[in-house]
């Protein structure tokens, strides 16, 4: 009797344990397959990002010294053009560092000017081609005075805001099935916003991608320019001396012939004076005593 009551208890024991075996079995399961699919949903997004291309921006400068600027200029044109690009800005300078007038006749003046000549250019080329398009840009040059080429990986910033992008559409489309209700309408224009500055930011990194842009400076020695030009002194034109000594006794003459006149216009005035005069010399000389005592007196 004891024997057969040990049995079933045995049997009981070793039936509990196996269910208990077989539930942990099925929980280990359980995690090992969700630890399985969350293993295989960052693999799929390591693979998303890995197949994403490498997003690198160049952008490069270059000063230096040529003999010819204007004629650099047309070359760094040509050679832009040939390579797929486009010149973005060029702008070309002359400054006067300094200037002498000689005078070579009473109208006449050369003018000899030191002057500065400088260029400035911004172009684009295809990424490709940017090494060998520095390289043969600085052959055109005497000397190069900078030369630089940086390089920025922007392929994280393109993954951020693709994958913003995407988040956004996500939402956007769950709001048009209903599945998510946003009250206020100008979130929705902001969103909406947002999903357009991402999309442009991430077209400007395509361009940059695919056209570097490279900033040119040259300049060339002072140059020496001659010419002759009209003296824009007034005092420097003037007639000759006998002509000016005619013209000196013609206006004398008329001077004279005016202070005639004027006399002759106060000859009332002159008559008078001189009654006047006549006059104070008659009662002196008759009174010149008397006169003279009243007068110290």
């Amino acid at each position: 009797m004891k024997t057969k009551l040990f049995l079933a208890l045995l049997a009981g024991v070793l039936l509990l344990g196996a269910c208990k075996g077989s539930n942990y079995e099925a929980t280990r399961d359980d995690k090992a397959s969700s630890s399985s699919a969350d293993t295989v949903a960052v693999s799929a997004n390591s693979a998303g990002a890995d197949s994403l291309p490498t997003k690198l921006v160049k952008t490069a400068d270059m000063r230096f010294k040529v003999k010819n600027v204007q004629q650099t200029g047309d070359a760094i044109a040509a050679l832009t053009v040939r390579d797929g690009g486009m010149v973005m800005h060029h702008q070309m300078q002359t400054n006067v560092e300094r200037s002498e007038d000689i005078r070579v006749s009473d109208d006449s003046v050369k003018r000899v000017s030191a002057l500065n000549t400088s260029a400035d250019m911004t172009v684009k080329v295809p990424s490709e081609k940017l090494e060998s398009f520095m390289t043969e840009v600085s052959h055109m040059g005497m000397y190069i005075t900078l030369r630089k080429m940086d390089i920025e990986d922007r392929t994280l910033d393109y993954l951020s805001e693709k994958l913003k992008l995407r988040n956004r559409q996500d939402l956007i489309d769950q709001q048009k099935k209903g599945k998510v209700i946003i009250k206020n309408p100008v979130n929705v224009m902001l969103l909406k916003d947002d999903m357009v500055e991402q999309q442009i930011a991430n077209m400007r990194t395509d361009a940059a991608v695919k056209y570097s842009v490279v900033s040119l400076g040259f300049y060339q020695s002072n140059s020496i320019h001659q010419e002759m030009i009209a003296n824009d002194d007034p005092s420097a034109y003037q007639l000759p001396f006998f002509k000016r000594f005619g013209i000196a006794v013609s206006n004398g003459w008329y001077a004279f012939v005016d202070v005639l006149l004027g006399l002759a216009n106060a000859w009332v005035f002159i008559v008078l004076g001189l009654a006047l005069w006549g006059l104070y010399r008659y009662y002196k000389r008759k009174h010149g005593l008397g006169f003279a005592g009243g007068i110290k007196s």
